[in-house]
């Protein structure tokens, strides 16, 4: 362990790699002030730029600009009331009237220094964390990998939006399917390419990722023909009010932020869970404890109702590196994008990447420590002039987005087919969007149904055939239980009688 953080440290302290940590949280926390552009698309839009770099380069520049992202977001957040990434949507609840109130300085402020804090408190656990989870998923074998997928895949609830849970598992199920398409590298026969030379490799990651997310975002806004709401303009504009926190509101806020990070964390660790859950779970439980006056200041300016959420929405991204760097399980859906990237490096995620790849695995760790320093000391100062970035307007920002997302996928394969396909995926994930369908459980599925086949295939294989291992392995029928009541509580809390009033 010791020996792979000094490689970790030199690795990160390489001047290419802290310019990368720079550059991607000022990248992150640009995109992320912007409303409809989330970490998701940021990050699919940077894996043609970290194609030509090293792995643990292309890491740090992602995960600075993940973080990045949900830090920024609360910017439009609070001058706006205009949530840059969903992450961000709670931290609307309480910023904004601040911000109307006259405190858009302190509350920016107060989102910066919590921000930091919850990321910087969850890398330790992470540092700590992730090398126990490393050394007890040493242990695994491929059946027990096989049932961590599937629990994986079934823990989308977290996605669901207005269509529910039901709608997450389609979707999840949509993923599965377009998994499929391409040559079986077990058998090498040609699986749903209909005859085309163009699918024998199977759908691009980058191709999916960017059509359903990026592509789809665009071709939304040109849809709607939605603005950012001019009613919504910063009540303060031009004169933020001071950006200091007085000794006495640390104090009141020091326990929120403790008890946010310790939630945000654990939240982002769930595969399928993030940032947007651990936030909404950590301003309900905020809210919940707190008691008289402070409880009827949420919503209308409260401190703890902006720290809560902003904290755990920090802790949650740092936290759902544990499951994609130890196991291979993204914690959420922007980590299933860079699981995508790491395997297109050709690195397996996993107790290998910690023993093969121990550069990588710690200058990951080790640079959010880095970034969440850079991001503060970004922040703070520049807020006032960030803030006027959110005036782009959406007819230059469109185009903008339309523009990188067809020459990003193109400039990978120089295949036309694949622009075409692209545009067919944007236009099928639009209809869904408007049908209330969520777009991360398919990217889950599509990236988490390639591993799942080959883990089962082994299984099968060495136990010749037979499924016996599915309840003879104490670790595989453990996770699988779990799997079973993670599908059954939703459909358990539907049938349960309401408590009377």
């Amino acid at each position: 362990m010791l020996e792979g953080i000094l490689a970790g440290l030199s690795t990160t302290f390489l001047p290419i790699n802290l310019f990368l940590v720079l550059v991607g949280c000022f990248a992150g926390t640009f995109i992320g002030m912007l409303p409809g552009l989330g970490p998701i698309s940021a990050i699919a839009l940077m894996i043609p730029i970290t194609y030509g770099f090293e792995p643990a380069s292309g890491m740090i520049l992602m995960a600075g600009v993940y973080y990045g992202a949900i830090f920024g977001g609360s910017t439009s957040s609070i001058l706006l009331n205009a949530p840059g990434v969903a992450g961000t949507v709670a931290t609307a609840f309480d910023g904004y009237p601040l911000a109307q109130q006259g405190k858009a300085g302190k509350a920016l402020a107060l989102a910066a220094y919590s921000s930091f804090s919850g990321g910087t408190i969850a890398a330790v656990f992470l540092l700590v964390a992730a090398p126990m989870l490393a050394s007890v998923s040493l242990s695994f074998q491929s059946s027990d990998y096989f049932a961590l997928m599937v629990m994986g895949l079934t823990a989308v609830s977290a996605f669901a939006g207005k269509g529910g849970f039901l709608k997450a598992i389609m979707m999840t199920v949509l993923g599965l399917m377009l998994s499929t398409v391409g040559t079986d590298a077990s058998a090498g026969i040609q699986r749903f390419t209909f005859g085309r030379l163009d699918l024998i490799d199977g759908v691009s990651f980058l191709l999916l990722a960017m059509a359903t997310f990026a592509l789809s975002e665009a071709l939304m806004v040109i849809l709607k023909s939605t603005k950012i709401s001019r009613k919504a303009q910063p009540a303060t504009q031009g004169n933020l009010g001071s950006l200091k926190v007085s000794k006495q509101e640390f104090k009141e806020i020091a326990p929120t932020i403790a008890r946010s990070s310790v939630l945000g964390f654990f939240v982002g660790v769930l595969p399928g869970a993030g940032a947007t859950i651990a936030s909404f779970l950590a301003y309900g439980m905020e809210r919940n404890l707190a008691k008289g006056q402070h409880r009827s200041q949420f919503g209308k300016g409260s401190l703890k109702g902006l720290v809560a959420p902003e904290t755990a929405n920090n802790a949650a991204c740092s936290g759902s590196f544990v499951p994609l760097l130890t196991l291979g399980i993204p914690g959420s859906g922007t980590t299933a994008v860079m699981l995508g990237a790491l395997l297109s490096y050709g690195i397996q995620p996993g107790p290998r990447l910690f023993v093969e790849q121990p550069q990588v695995f710690w200058s990951v760790i080790i640079s959010m420590y880095i970034g969440n320093i850079i991001l503060l000391i970004l922040n703070l100062p520049l807020i006032p002039y960030i803030a006027k970035l959110l005036m782009l307007p959406q007819q230059l920002l469109t185009p903008l987005i339309l523009f990188f997302s067809l020459i990003g996928v193109y400039l990978v394969s120089f295949n036309p087919f694949d622009i075409q396909m692209m545009v067919f995926f944007a236009v099928a994930a639009l209809l869904l969007r408007i049908l209330d369908f969520p777009m991360a459980p398919m990217l889950l599925g599509f990236v988490l149904g390639g591993m799942m086949e080959e883990n089962l295939r082994r299984a099968l294989l060495i136990n010749d055939g037979s499924l016996s291992f599915l309840w003879e392995r104490p670790i595989t029928l453990t996770i699988l239980i779990i799997t079973l009541l993670t599908i059954l509580a939703p459909v358990v809390s539907y049938f349960k009688p309401a408590a009377p009033d």
